[in-house]
């Protein structure tokens, strides 16, 4: 009888022996109390980074001179720029052997009018970068562009603004990668300007500590009217098997707009921020010889010249009329800051083109980065150094011409 009860005892006693109702959690076996640890923790630390930054997106700081500049994207509740939405640019592939695609690749070396210029320096060197200028003013994102960067790692850099992440955003990119012209004598980055299309030509450049894989020949052409050309003579492997450990493997198309915060209390390392406000990017899987892309540029906000057309042109976009900058804008272009600064945002929220006070005198040229604050923009012009590198360690040269 003793036994009885004291069998009778253990059954209902709880394992601390306290006889109360026993913990469910006492049940689960080792492997579940883990893993419904780690979900827990998972869950508190996605928490506190959305508590800190309510965008995902990773800020990265970069020493420029004395000066810090931040590369972001923007973020998520910006709804009205969609990645890849074609509302700048529409884009077409052609295969071999497309006529199309053919007609579209211009050999700078075996041109007639001689007028094509092999660059030197890049020719013969590895992950530098040299900023030439256009006879012409071609237009990207709607954004006219006087001046742009051709770098040895593929692409051309758009922006108006040096810093260390060239690979990152602001970029013309027929195929960014690791390319070392500097390792053969046969390799030349070659460039020609014939006043309505500006072609820069990559001409049998190896990758770096690929060089066994051979040669790649492509180009990108910037016309007048806006139209991008990308055109792929020789690629000899496919791109998707190309390293991105050390440089960046992407083609496409890039742009961004910087803003400025002066706050007290915000720090030096994030008073300038790069937001990329639109992509597009191709699908590396159809690159290969002699195959080509043409990017047809939309109609923009900015190239609309008064109220009327720019309330009424462009579907696509929320294009608005500021009255006090006298300029057409969604807002998301590389003239935000003055946006912002003038108050355009506000104005925006009525489409009409009644004037009811007088616009104040602005002495900016409207097609300039210069923000209205001052002197708030680097020119690239004034950052040109040989000890200025990108992300990649791209040098950047100062390039007069053979």
């Amino acid at each position: 009888m003793v036994w009885v009860c004291a069998l009778l005892l253990l059954l209902f006693t709880s394992s601390d022996g306290n006889g109360r109702s026993s913990d469910p959690l006492s049940k689960m076996d080792h492997n579940t109390l883990k893993r419904r640890s780690l979900e827990s923790h998972f869950m508190r630390m996605q928490r506190d980074i959305n508590k800190e930054d309510n965008s995902t997106e990773v800020r990265i700081s970069q020493d420029m001179g004395g000066n810090s500049l931040s590369i972001d994207t923007l973020p998520d509740n910006q709804t009205q720029v969609i990645e890849d939405s074609y509302n700048y640019y529409t884009s077409r592939l052609f295969g071999y052997p497309e006529h199309r695609g053919l007609e579209l690749w211009v050999d700078l070396l075996q041109e007639k009018s001689n007028k094509a210029r092999v660059h030197s320096i890049l020719s013969n060197t590895h992950r530098q970068a040299s900023r030439v200028g256009l006879s012409f003013e071609f237009p990207f994102y709607g954004h006219p562009m006087r001046h742009v960067t051709i770098a040895t790692g593929g692409f051309i850099f758009m922006g108006d603004v040096l810093h260390r992440m060239l690979t990152a955003t602001q970029y013309v990119a027929p195929l960014m990668a690791n390319f070392n012209p500097g390792f053969s004598t046969n390799s030349t980055i070659s460039y020609r300007d014939n006043g309505t299309s500006f072609i820069v030509q990559w001409d049998k450049v190896p990758l770096h500590e690929k060089e066994d894989a051979g040669g790649f020949t492509f180009q990108a052409a910037l016309h007048k009217d806006g139209r991008i050309v990308f055109g792929y003579k020789e690629i000899p492997l496919s791109v998707q098997d190309i390293s991105s450990s050390q440089h960046p493997v992407k083609a496409g198309l890039s742009d961004a707009f910087m803003l400025l915060n002066n706050g007290p209390d915000v720090p030096e390392s994030r008073r300038r921020t790069i937001y990329e406000y639109h992509k597009v990017q191709l699908n590396l899987s159809k690159i290969g010889s002699h195959t080509a892309v043409e990017f047809t540029p939309m109609p923009t906000c900015l190239q609309q010249t008064n109220c009327k057309q720019c309330v009424n042109a462009v579907p696509n976009f929320h294009c608005t009329w500021c009255h006090v900058l006298n300029r057409c804008s969604s807002g998301f272009d590389r003239y935000r800051q003055d946006w912002v600064t003038y108050g355009c945002d506000e104005q925006s929220k009525s489409k009409t083109c009644d004037v009811l006070f007088e616009p104040y005198a602005v002495t900016d040229n409207p097609h300039s980065p210069a923000s209205s604050e001052g002197n708030l923009w680097t020119s690239t012009s004034s950052v040109l150094s040989e000890s200025l590198t990108t992300e990649d360690d791209t040098k950047m040269t100062q390039y007069a011409g053979d």
